[in-house]
């Protein structure tokens, strides 16, 4: 199994050389045809871009499935630049311009989204982490306009054969410390700062060296915990780890007290003003469109799935991981409303918590924000329907 996405800022500003060589050739090649479709009842082709380019994370997946629920029909498939572009639907309804959902992760060499947005001007929104545009915000300013997930799916597993116990990271690293085991995490992530600098966990027990295969995991028998995500991960190793092949057992990052919208939709800080005539009409299309994935997925994870053979950049994504995400997702609240009985919105209490408890960590790196941000920079509801939730 190829490593899974690290959803963390620190890879990103050295990689944008790389990345600047990769977005060369990010654009497809060939236009979805619209022949014979009419504009429905919402309009975007007078106030948005002929085409919404829009930069995942990763690979394709349930996560991103509010995303290819827009795509109609006949979509054009870019093998070639991992990209898939269609007429942008909403309700099965054409809008009058097409959609293209750019692959992340291999595609862009690791890149974060928040850099890839600078790299390329043809990429309208992409998904950035809170704490991501915080710590790039003097570089690579964004405005997070929708969130899709209202809880981050990363996690720390655990085996709770060795661990029966143990139901939270603060309840384990004890634990691990006394049996000479260790959290195996990408190094350099910020929610491991934070759990560290909270005391949550012993910087002993914390280690970087994870490679995102299940190799060293299986091979301590329990002893060591591992990074994941909770939408993946606990049906990947009962299921399709043979080596494995039992329960894990985890707790969200998001409940240990690092409470950061993962991959919301954003958009550079600098563009939000010209688009705000498309945002206001687009996002709430985005916002159904959330909801009626997880209404009926079936059909957008046949997409899904097809992509990622289509693809084919070594990562696999079975039909079990997709139907199990799409049902953890509901069950583990990464997706659903806010405070209220909204889908997408940001919750102004929780962007401060968060602005307050990242802005040290990355002024302690030597990454700060930009002077005078603030937690009202990141983000705006302003284009958000309230009424439109689950």
């Amino acid at each position: 199994m190829q490593s899974r996405r690290t959803r963390t800022a620190f890879v990103a500003v050295g990689l944008l050389a790389t990345s600047l060589a990769l977005s060369a050739c990010s654009t497809a090649a060939e236009v979805p045809s619209t022949e014979g479709l009419t504009i429905g009842a919402i309009d975007l082709s007078d106030v948005c871009p002929a085409t919404v380019s829009t930069q995942t994370d990763w690979n394709p997946e349930a996560e991103h499935g509010h995303l290819y629920e827009m795509i109609g029909e006949n979509p054009v498939i870019d093998a070639d630049n991992k990209s898939v572009s269609g007429p942008l639907m909403a309700g099965g309804e054409y809008t009058g311009i097409n959609l293209e959902v750019r692959s992340g992760g291999p595609a862009i060499g690791f890149q974060t989204v928040t850099a890839q947005l600078y790299t390329d001007p043809d990429i309208t929104l992409g998904y950035a982490n809170t704490d991501e545009q915080i710590q790039l915000s003097d570089q690579f300013p964004t405005t997070a306009v929708f969130a899709p997930l209202e809880k981050n799916p990363q996690m720390i597993m655990w085996d709770p054969a060795t661990y029966p116990d143990v139901t939270t990271i603060a309840e384990l690293a004890p634990k691990l410390a006394a049996d000479g085991g260790a959290i195996k995490y990408f190094g350099g992530a910020a929610y491991m700062e934070y759990l560290i600098g909270s005391g949550i966990v012993p910087a002993s027990v914390a280690d970087g060296s994870y490679d995102g295969t299940p190799g060293n995991f299986v091979a301590q028998a329990g002893k060591d915990a591992q990074q994941g995500f909770a939408s993946a991960e606990p049906y990947i190793y009962e299921n399709e780890i043979e080596a494995w092949d039992k329960p894990i057992s985890y707790e969200l990052i998001h409940d240990a007290g690092y409470p950061i919208y993962a991959a919301a939709v954003s958009a550079r800080t600098a563009d939000v003003e010209k688009l705000t005539p498309c945002l206001e009409k687009l996002v709430p299309v985005m916002q159904q469109a959330e909801v009626d994935y997880f209404a009926n997925s079936a059909a957008t994870n046949t997409l899904i799935l097809n992509l990622v053979d289509q693809f084919d950049t070594g990562w696999v994504y079975s039909q079990g991981v997709a139907d199990y995400s799409v049902t953890a997702q509901i069950d583990e609240g990464l997706v659903g409303n806010g405070p209220d009985s909204t889908v997408g919105n940001f919750d102004p209490e929780r962007m401060t918590q968060v602005f307050d408890i990242a802005k040290p960590i990355f002024e302690g790196l030597d990454t700060p924000p930009a002077a005078g941000l603030t937690a009202e920079d990141l983000y705006t509801n302003q284009f958000i329907d309230m009424s439109i939730g689950f």
